[in-house]
């Protein structure tokens, strides 16, 4: 699998960039910042690509035909004389189907994008995993009488067989109708190569079934303007046909197979473009491959390879900028307006996009300030904060435990009730207040930090930093001015942590906003509102007589 995609992907995005008419040596010299998500200086971000485009291939045709023979060469070597593939290729391995099915169907790709293929090597791989399904149908019609062997249900390396096989012109009538009959035991990712195969035979009713199996697993953010398959509690992420990735990447697939109604497919490649490690790659090479794949169809299938448009931006009825968009210079526009000092104005604006002509537009807006605002408002889109703090009063609390000869004994255990503060609340100095801190992420993230400002007048309750106990795995820092929690990976999802603080100087105090941003990636950013704490001096205790 490995050695296959070394070289598939570059070949893929080599053709579609030759589809386009292009000059691959001309656009190497012409790069700039196409995802609207990124902010800063493009010509920089350019300069830092460098350390990546040195060893991009993409843009070199003797390069890429070159990986393309060594990859063919190896795998040739890989082939076990059955036909097939296995994990390895040496004394004692055998051929196994979903590496088989792997290999055959990257061979069609290969061979679709004019890689030359040693002599029926593609087709004994076909042959092998024609033998496989005709073996796993005789298992199905065995299943009525349980006649060894057998099985029950069509299941999903069966339906990766059956796309692969109908990709290469093989089509199993009865393995397609098990397949159909067993929807419902199959992965998402598997009903998704299902659809594929059903759309090349033009089987419009089982594939409109198939899709209305799939549409149930989907979720639409339209703040976010994102879509993905949220897998069900059943899914077997360890397992192939668990990747959550890969199973998005192929509806994307037949999504752009069967035709790009609303804007369904745009945002799952934002989804998908969102969650890559490092802003280049996903987990692995195979679902890296299969993402190229898939972002290879949807290009050709949303027209988005062959923009011809005039692009305007208009701020408050007046245009600032106009620029062209065509295939052409795609990878040379200028594609941002910066308005700084007296050009932007106090008080609300109106900002236009107009196109004219064909194409889609991506775009996004920033607005940096500084703010007088008294109380500051909480903002932010894929990462949001939400703070709360709460006053926690002890409750006296026993609980039954056993004591040294077996008796039954009263144990006080550390309770408290949590009542929430609402902003100008009074505490009286010495109590203790809990900082919650709610964290709710569009994305999977890496690499995070949460700062959280401290009011005057408030100390926390722990003194010395390191990993607390918290469902992200944490590291507390403490200092001076703020608590800061730094979490390697974040989950897609809402998520919670706190700490403690005592109150001890009366007064009124400020806490400033929570602040959340990526540390390498710093247009990722959020916070949340500001909170004024009012602090009073408790009474002392009446004096003893």
């Amino acid at each position: 699998e490995q050695t296959l995609n070394r070289f598939l992907p570059t070949v893929i995005t080599q053709r579609v960039l030759q589809g386009m008419k292009l000059d691959l040596k001309e656009i190497e010299k012409h790069q700039t910042n196409l995802n609207s998500g990124e902010i800063g200086d493009d010509g920089k971000r350019v300069k830092d690509w460098k350390r990546l485009t040195k060893r991009n291939p993409v843009f070199n045709e003797d390069e890429v035909r070159r990986m393309s023979q060594a990859g063919v060469t190896a795998l040739a070597g890989m082939q076990i004389s059955d036909g097939g593939w296995g994990w390895f290729s040496g004394y004692g391995e055998r051929s196994w189907p979903h590496t088989t099915a792997t290999v055959v169907h990257g061979l069609q790709l290969a061979k679709a994008n004019d890689i030359g293929l040693p002599a029926n090597m593609l087709e004994r791989g076909t042959q092998w995993l024609k033998n496989y399904q005709a073996e796993q149908v005789r298992r199905l019609n065995n299943a009525p009488t349980k006649t060894f062997p057998w099985k029950p249900f069509a299941d999903n390396i069966d339906a990766m067989v059956y796309m692969t096989l109908v990709d290469g012109g093989v089509d199993n009538t009865d393995m397609r109708d098990y397949l159909y009959r067993d929807r419902t035991h199959i992965a998402v990712y598997a009903k998704a190569m299902f659809g594929l195969a059903l759309h090349k035979q033009n089987q419009k009713d089982k594939l409109a079934m198939i899709l209305e199996n799939i549409e149930q697993y989907v979720v639409s953010d339209d703040e976010n303007q994102t879509a993905y398959l949220r897998m069900p509690e059943s899914n077997q992420w360890w397992n192939w046909h668990g990747n959550e990735i890969e199973a998005n990447a192929y509806y994307l697939k037949l999504l752009s197979k069967t035709g790009l109604k609303g804007e369904r497919g745009s945002r799952m490649v934002k989804y998908l473009l969102n969650n890559r490690r490092h802003a280049t790659y996903w987990n692995s090479t195979r679902d890296t491959a299969i993402c190229v794949e898939a972002f290879a169809d949807y290009l050709k299938a949303s027209g988005e390879d062959r923009p011809d448009m005039t692009v305007e931006v208009w701020l408050d009825g007046t245009k600032h900028k106009e620029v062209r968009i065509t295939k052409d210079n795609l990878f040379s526009f200028d594609n941002k307006l910066i308005l700084t000092g007296d050009k932007v104005t106090t008080g609300k604006h109106s900002l236009e996009i107009k196109r004219k002509g064909s194409g889609p537009v991506y775009f996004n807006a920033y607005v940096t300030f500084f703010t007088l605002e008294d109380h500051i408002t909480k903002a932010g889109l894929e990462v949001r904060v939400n703070r709360k703090y709460y006053k926690l009063t002890r409750v006296e609390q026993k609980i039954k435990v056993s004591g040294s000869k077996g008796q039954a004994l009263d144990q006080q255990v550390e309770k408290y009730e949590r009542t929430e503060l609402s902003n100008l609340a009074m505490v009286k100095s010495g109590d203790l207040v809990e900082i919650e801190l709610e964290i709710d992420s569009k994305n999977d993230y890496e690499y995070l930090i949460f700062e959280d400002p401290k009011a005057a007048g408030f100390e926390p309750m722990l003194v010395r930093s390191g990993y607390v106990p918290n469902s992200m795995g944490a590291y507390m820092e403490l200092r001076d001015e703020k608590v800061a929690f730094f979490v390697r990976n974040l989950a897609r999802g809402k998520h919670s942590i706190a700490y403690r603080m005592r109150a001890e100087i009366p007064g009124t105090f400020s806490a400033l906003p929570t602040r959340a941003y990526a540390m390498y990636a710093p247009e990722l950013k959020g916070n949340s509102d500001e909170i004024k704490i009012r602090v009073e001096d408790r009474p002392l205790p009446p004096a003893r007589k």
